[in-house]
């Protein structure tokens, strides 16, 4: 009798083990699963099928991307799109003790549009072709978003595209919505298929040196379109002469860096591997081909 009884209780013990490795693995998300259907995991990365990983580089011709990017010669590679953010008011972020005592994006916010994607290398090299962005070395993927570059090369950039960089509280409205989401996805935790985050110690990969391409995440896109508005790369944005970086990237750790309220003051001279930018746009008449948040 002892020994059943030895036998059911190791048995529930090991029942209660698999269900904490459970609960942990859904918490961070297995790295196996980080990847979207039409790509596949690939050492730290994430490349589209039938690519291979060299050097930390997806190349080759894929057979196939995931559904938002488009599949080119040189690899996955997302599309030049907008999508509309209707005007309303940010700040109210949901408890949150980790923002305590933060100066925190609030404020109303007019209306305007916000590129779906980060901006890539492809969309770079039309810049620097027609003269107003310095030629950069060459990445080999056209599809990873543009880094190392300056919030006054940035803004550059976005000037040439017809907009702006956008200011701190039309990002935090572009991630959290009118109805104040704690990450641009919704209020459910982090993982790895919904960000591209810990990919250089953990949790969610090791070792990689670059983003994944932008639009690797499609999960974590908002519900109007936006991707990687958290992790990847941060993204400048200008507040008056004061510059931000926010949304965090491929090499944060932890969850808060991904938060619709993360924000960073940053001089706007910075250069790092992991921190790029998307434009913010005026109305036009030509509406976003995308749904509205």
């Amino acid at each position: 009798m002892n020994a059943g009884r030895g036998w059911l209780a190791r048995g529930a013990a090991l029942t209660l083990l698999a269900l904490v490795a459970a609960a942990v693995a859904a918490h961070f998300g297995a790295s196996t699963a980080r990847c979207p259907g039409g790509a596949v995991a690939l050492g730290p990365r994430c490349c589209g099928e039938g690519q291979s990983l060299v050097e930390g580089r997806c190349q080759g011709e894929p057979s196939r991307c995931p559904d938002a990017l488009r599949v080119t010669a040189a690899g996955c590679v997302a599309p030049t799109q907008r999508v509309r953010i209707d005007a309303g008011a940010v700040g109210s972020f949901p408890p949150d003790w980790e923002a305590a005592g933060r100066d925190l994006p609030q404020g109303s916010v007019p209306a305007f549009e916000i590129d779906a994607f980060e901006v890539t290398e492809a969309r770079w090299t039309e810049c620097a072709s027609a003269g107003p962005c310095a030629p950069r070395p060459d990445e080999g993927e056209p599809g990873t978003p543009v880094r190392d570059v300056s919030a006054t090369e940035a803004a550059a950039f976005c000037a040439f595209a017809g907009g702006r960089l956008p200011t701190p509280e039309e990002h935090a409205m572009a991630a959290s919505g009118a109805e104040g989401r704690r990450y641009p996805w919704g209020f459910a935790g982090v993982v790895c298929r919904n960000a591209s985050f810990g990919l250089v110690v953990g949790p969610c990969a090791e070792g990689a040196s670059k983003p994944e391409l932008a639009g690797m995440r499609p999960d974590g896109a908002t519900a109007g379109g936006v991707h990687d508005l958290a992790g990847n790369v941060a993204e400048w944005t200008l507040a008056g002469r004061t510059a931000f970086a926010r949304g965090g990237s491929f090499r944060s750790t932890s969850s808060t860096a991904l938060r619709a309220w993360s924000s960073e003051p940053t001089p706007p001279d910075t250069r790092r591997d992991d921190l790029g930018f998307r434009c913010a746009y005026p109305l036009t008449s030509t509406a976003s081909k995308t749904p509205r948040l």
